[in-house]
């Protein structure tokens, strides 16, 4: 397998839209680098490049050391496989596995034992003779991995594979491709614009938005620890609650949005450069699962609590979601299934002080570390 390296890297159309900016990242030997992003970010755009299918306007493109800008895509030694299976529906499975190999003009007999050990990798064997109409979903995908693996190639390219599944295939094919990349021990570069996917099989992620990487770190790390207000709001499900006010001198933080007050305690000892924005706008951020239902004595033990409407609720089995308003502000709760106000009523709520995140509301980088 190989390393892909990309420096500076842009594409800029004739109409002067831009859409990838001085892209660089590393996809290291062997490492599956998920690229994720909203619509229109250019993580396609940024893999087509890679695969050369899209021409360059700025910047490198190396390949195993070797810089590609200007190599043709059949000799950059990439697989690619896409949203759509791109199947030959009047060819047999083992005769789509073989296609490329034979218009690279390999040995039959060499042919024949790599379609079968893809077959065989991939639980296609029982199926090698049945035409793509006869498969479901998730076999004809497994179809077009398989002709991307009988290439041997140095990297695999994958443009959103799982978009045209069901929710439950998805995660089986999830399971599938991060399986099968631990034993091909491949490099493979994953296109998704879906933070879960991205998440459950990036070993690291790359963070795209309006065609600027916004972060490349591991996924835990993204959700942990987001640089700026975008990841923050990427990442997670339900997303990341945003407080936006004015950083009161008593500890509070004065909605602007309204006339509340949320009550956030002395945050200077885990966020330092806190003190910087008393009496000036900041944006506050808190995860789900980081808001609860207030203990009666949570008054007395120093802990921030405030109240909020409960406007509905969502069980989903192991744990609920609750919606709720304080203000103008809507949040959301994640907690364990319980006896519940009815909506309309108050909620006392709590949360831990040091599990707040801090942005800059003007540039909406985090602050501090």
């Amino acid at each position: 397998m190989a390393e892909v390296r990309l420096h500076q890297v842009s594409k800029i159309y004739d109409n002067g839209h831009i859409a990838v900016s001085a892209a660089s990242f590393q996809a290291r030997d062997g490492e599956l680098l998920v690229l994720v992003g909203p619509s229109g970010c250019g993580k396609s755009t940024v893999l087509r490049m890679i695969a050369g299918l899209e021409p360059i306007s700025g910047g490198t493109v190396s390949i195993d050391g070797r810089i590609v800008n200007d190599v043709a895509p059949k000799d950059r030694d990439i697989a690619m496989v896409f949203q759509s299976y791109a199947l030959y529906p009047h060819m047999s499975v083992a005769e789509n596995l073989a296609f490329g190999l034979k218009l690279r003009r390999k040995p039959p007999a060499e042919i024949s034992q790599r379609v079968r050990a893809a077959a065989e990798k991939l639980g296609l064997l029982e199926v090698l003779e049945h035409r793509p109409g006869m498969l479901s979903g998730g076999q004809r995908q497994r179809v077009a991995l398989g002709r991307a693996i009988v290439r041997n190639p140095k990297v695999f390219l994958l443009d959103e594979p799982l978009s045209n599944l069901d929710a439950k295939l998805r995660l089986s094919m999830r399971m599938e491709i991060a399986k099968l990349q631990r034993s091909l021990r491949a490099t493979m570069i994953y296109v998704t614009h879906d933070q879960i996917e991205a998440m459950t099989l990036g070993q690291r992620i790359v963070v795209l938005n309006g065609g600027v990487i916004q972060q490349i770190d591991t996924p835990m790390r993204l959700y942990e620890r987001p640089v700026n207000l975008f990841v923050a709001g990427f990442f997670g499900s339900p997303a990341m609650n945003f407080f936006r006010g004015v950083l009161a001198r008593n500890g509070g933080l004065r909605l602007i949005e309204n006339d509340v007050t949320l009550p956030i305690g002395d945050l200077a000892h885990t966020h330092p450069r806190i003190k910087e924005y008393e009496g000036r706008e900041i944006v506050l951020g808190l995860r789900p699962e980081d808001l609860r239902p207030a203990p009666n004595d949570a008054a007395h033990s120093g802990v921030p609590v405030f109240s909020a409407r409960l406007e509905y609720v969502e069980p989903v089995g192991n744990e609920v979601f609750l919606n709720l308003r304080f203000g103008a502000c809507d949040l959301v709760a994640r907690i364990a299934p319980t006896t519940l106000p009815e909506p309309g009523s108050a909620v006392r709520l709590t949360f831990p002080p040091a599990n707040l995140h801090c942005f800059d509301p003007q540039s909406g980088l985090r602050i501090g570390t």
